[in-house]
């Protein structure tokens, strides 16, 4: 690539990546504190929020602090919980839990039913008027080193075919260079993954642990639209060793989001995220809901469930991890929003100082400590042992005990101390010789459907002739691996239907329909061989949510 023109490059003091919650709480703090202090955002979607995906009941502690006024604006942070309904689901069947033995941090008195997309569009609004910059359509492809420093990203080359050719209109991709660069990229984030190994960030805590969330939008019938009403359940359709839970949220307008989680530890090639998404729908506590209403969007993504114990170390030369990039989602309520905001406000707040000390390139090495002190360490203490009893005792009995320890810890102490995670996601599934195919059911089109049209509501679209973002390292390997031994559980695990096996001339063919991918990192996560790698396609491309 010697021949290639040199790429532009801009200065700046701070660059951030990733215009999602602790991106936007990172700029917006910095600017609070400074407003001499340089910021830009570079945002992989098409707008702040395209790609933004949560259920979302959001606990207000960290808008509180960033933007105490909040509540006298005009927000999208409008319908306040008024229900709080916890169930475990049998086949035909629901069990009403009692909210009193239910351990207080699971409350969701006092928390807000949103759309995070629309929330960090508002917040995006709040970051430019205090002078921040923020660049959607420009996705961070390069981490920028000197000397062994981060020095700020690259955003990728536009105009490349899938032959690795330039095209008509080829143009560099931007240097974002700064004293300070933040990570706020999301679960698996590919830019974060790779500061994760080169600087082993990850030495000496616990694999993180990961699910699939997907989420479908409905309008429904007024009668059956309770605003403020949010709704967990766990058990049925999954089985009582393969963990997951899921939710119903009314929005206002009589708007529903129904989600479901699936953790990413299971071990049955055959099983599929999104049918059994589309079976619990039919459950009779959920199906009445929506008969006779109408969906309005999907989206799938990765979260990460590891907690307290998988968080790495998030400080490194030049920058630092923050939001989901670390891994700050808390398993049992569901939520990581809060602590996403905290842990931008947070860096934010070394790295402002570290600057106004005449510091640059640096480790911030305070906020690795100080995450841990305080409100984010606080919360993921009190329930850093439900995901590994989950996995050890199957959902019934784990989260029984798992209820029992966070009771105990919110007196301060565990009899258990703290439980260790297993093996990484990718290394659970059992051979297919060893697991029974499952046969689902055909979509209604009603209620349950298919993959294509699903993907077709999430607006998701890529420049076609580009190089792939999803790169298979060694296409032998995932024939005699992926396909011959676990049946190809790819194309169940992916929620978009970007991967298939298919025979050609006798022999298994791997397709990868790149074009429908909805940048969940699934594949990234769970292949059997660490063999399939998600980087960034152009900037722009992927999911458009409208409100999600």
């Amino acid at each position: 690539m010697a021949d290639l023109p040199a790429r532009e490059a801009m200065e700046f003091d701070v660059v951030i990546v990733g215009a999602g919650p602790a991106g936007l709480a990172a700029a917006i703090r910095l600017k609070q504190i400074s407003a001499n202090i340089n910021v830009v955002v570079v945002e992989k979607g098409s707008e702040v929020g395209a790609h933004i995906l949560s259920g979302a009941v959001i606990d207000p502690i960290a808008l509180d602090r960033l933007l105490p006024g909040w509540r006298s604006e005009d927000t999208p942070i409008k319908t306040a919980v008024t229900a709080d309904r916890f169930y475990w689901l049998s086949q035909s069947g629901a069990l009403r839990l009692p909210n009193i033995l239910m351990p207080p941090l699971m409350s969701n008195h006092g928390n807000f039913v949103v759309s995070l997309g629309l929330v960090c569009r508002w917040l995006a609004t709040k970051a430019e008027a205090l002078g921040v910059e923020i660049y959607p359509g420009f996705a961070a492809a390069e981490v920028l080193y000197e000397s062994g420093v981060v020095s700020g990203v690259a955003t990728g080359d536009m105009g490349i075919g899938k032959d690795g050719k330039h095209k008509d209109g080829f143009a560099r991709g931007m240097e974002l260079r700064a004293k300070y660069t933040l990570f706020a990229e999301g679960a698996r984030g590919n830019l974060s993954k790779s500061l994760i190994a080169k600087y082993q960030l990850d030495a000496g805590c616990d694999p993180q642990k990961f699910g699939i969330g997907l989420k479908e939008l409905w309008q429904v019938a007024p009668q059956k639209h309770q605003k403020g009403l949010v709704q967990h359940s766990f058990g049925w359709p999954l089985d009582g060793s393969t963990g997951g839970g899921s939710f119903l949220y009314h929005l206002d307008d009589n708007l529903v989001s129904v989600g479901f989680v699936m953790h990413l530890n299971y071990t049955n090639p055959y099983l599929s995220p999104f049918e059994e998404f589309q079976r619990f729908k039919t459950h009779p506590l959920v199906r009445s809901t929506f008969e006779g209403g109408k969906r309005l969007a999907y989206g799938a993504r990765a979260l990460t469930e590891g907690g307290f114990q998988s968080v790495p170390k998030l400080a490194f030369p030049g920058g630092a991890l923050i939001g989901c990039s670390a891994g700050f989602m808390n398993v049992p309520r569901i939520k990581g929003s809060h602590n996403a905001m905290l842990s931008g406000m947070l860096a934010a707040e070394y790295v402002a100082e570290a600057l106004s000390e005449g510091r640059s390139g640096d480790e911030i090495g305070s906020y690795d400590a100080a995450w841990q002190d305080g409100d984010i360490g606080n919360d993921l203490w009190k329930v850093r042992n439900a995901k590994p009893l989950w996995s050890k005792l199957g959902t019934f009995l784990g989260i029984a005990a798992g209820g029992f320890d966070m009771w105990t810890n919110t007196i301060g102490f565990s009899l258990l101390g703290t439980l260790h995670h297993g093996k990484p996601d990718s290394a659970t599934l059992k051979p297919a010789s060893q697991c029974s195919p499952i046969a689902y059911p055909r979509p209604d089109g009603k209620l349950t459907f298919d993959r294509l049209s699903s993907v077709f509501l999430s607006n998701t679209n890529h420049e076609e002739d580009q190089p792939p973002h999803l790169k298979v390292v060694d296409m032998a390997l995932q024939q005699a691996s992926e396909h011959d031994v676990y049946a190809g559980p790819s194309a169940r695990y992916c929620p978009a239907g970007v991967y298939e096996w298919i025979e050609e001339g006798g022999k298994p063919h791997y397709v990868i329909n790149a074009q429908n991918c909805v940048h969940c990192k699934t594949c990234d996560i769970k292949d059997p061989n660490r063999n399939i790698t998600w980087v960034p396609p152009e900037g722009g491309g992927g999911p458009n949510y409208s409100n999600m």
